[in-house]
């Protein structure tokens, strides 16, 4: 709570994905146990992910990604963010936040750039294990740096100063979800396998995996207890796929209640965005992670690597992950129920599960200090 007894206003800025959106409702969460009030600032997309975040008011705020290097597209964008932080400097205005927050994304870019024009205290959090160019862009102009992985800036020292480690923001769901043991399963006992692509989906995963499954002994099919989250336009194929293999399949292109789906999964295949490495770290469970393969930063690949340090996490080239491979990958950990187990505890080692509340006493720090 503010000097006074008033409550600070923090506005949160975030690209509409899962990504971005799920540790910056983790941060309002925490702000909002300390007293402050949390507005929201995104794109269309959060309608999917955003229903249920917890801020007073949200504010659509169009932009645009910059893509390539043609002079059309690049003065299209050019003028959609323009319109963009103007719309984003009147906004600032008239609510008058203590703080705004960027979490990363070009959906980002006009509240943060808006703010340091009004002279608006602004923080940014890097989710990745590289930084994203939106906050590239952001990070010389802005008060203060959070990351999720204390290296992320190693390259750019004079960044450093006001750069704070805090770890990956996870929703409460995640850290109650944290609260169950890894259980390795029996030799002859059901075999949880989760499988999804990230908030948007990854066709690759509805390609492989169901021939993996197929190509698995009778013995392990049958033990099988497989969720796979799918993109609306291959839930039929995998559905049938999985049919005609009779396994026990649950097939959707969202999982809502993902992070107690992550604590009851005995392995985990997927992607390694952000969220999802630092939701498998807080809650500790093995997976095989298959990085987006033609990211700009690489940065699902520097997110993997950093689980795969740690010894919880095989991580995959898409190059490399054919049916094949996937199912001796699959048949060699369920034949070694403390391979498995051992993978989950040190999954876990590397998680941050107050990583809200630290980002938390960032925020409020500033506010502080521009008091």
């Amino acid at each position: 709570m503010a000097a006074g007894g008033t409550a600070p206003l923090v506005l949160v800025a975030a690209g509409g994905t899962g990504g971005h959106l799920f540790p910056a409702e983790a941060l309002a969460e925490a702000l909002a146990r300390r007293g402050a009030v949390v507005e929201l600032a995104t794109d269309e997309r959060a309608e999917r992910y955003g229903k249920r975040f917890p801020a007073r008011q949200t504010h659509i705020i169009p932009s645009d990604t910059l893509r390539g290097r043609d002079p059309v597209k690049l003065a299209r964008t050019g003028a959609v963010m323009s319109v963009a932080v103007a719309r984003a400097y009147l906004l600032l205005g008239r609510i008058k936040p203590a703080v705004v927050v960027g979490f990363g994304g070009y959906p980002t870019v006009p509240p943060v750039l808006a703010a340091t024009l009004r002279r608006i205290p602004t923080i940014i959090h890097e989710q990745n294990a590289v930084m994203g160019r939106a906050n590239k862009f952001l990070a010389p102009r802005v008060a203060a740096i959070a990351t999720s992985f204390p290296s992320v800036l190693d390259r750019a020292p004079n960044l450093a100063a006001k750069t704070t480690p805090t770890g990956n923001p996870v929703r409460p769901a995640v850290i109650a979800a944290a609260g169950m043991p890894y259980v390795a399963p029996a030799s002859d006992g059901l075999f949880r396998l989760l499988v999804f692509g990230g908030s948007q989906g990854a066709r690759i995963m509805s390609e492989v995996v169901p021939p993996a499954i197929g190509a698995l002994d009778q013995a392990l099919r049958v033990r099988l207890l497989l969720a796979q989250q799918a993109r609306g336009e291959d839930l039929g194929e995998v559905r049938e796929a999985y049919a005609r293999l009779a396994i026990s399949a649950e097939v959707a292109p969202f999982f809502p209640d993902l992070p107690a789906r992550l604590a009851a999964a005995h392995l985990v295949v997927g992607r390694s965005g952000a969220s999802t490495v630092a939701e498998l770290a807080v809650i500790g469970r093995p997976a095989i992670l298959v990085p987006l393969p033609h990211a700009l930063d690489q940065d699902q690949h520097a997110n993997a690597a950093v689980l795969e340090k740690a010894g919880g996490a095989i991580r995959l080239r898409q190059d490399d992950f054919s049916a094949a491979r996937l199912a001796n990958e699959i048949a060699w950990l369920a034949a070694a129920p403390e391979r498995l187990a051992a993978m989950a505890a040190a999954a876990r080692s590397a998680g941050a599960i107050d990583a809200a509340e630290r980002l938390a006493d960032l925020v409020l720090k500033v506010i502080r200090e521009r008091r």
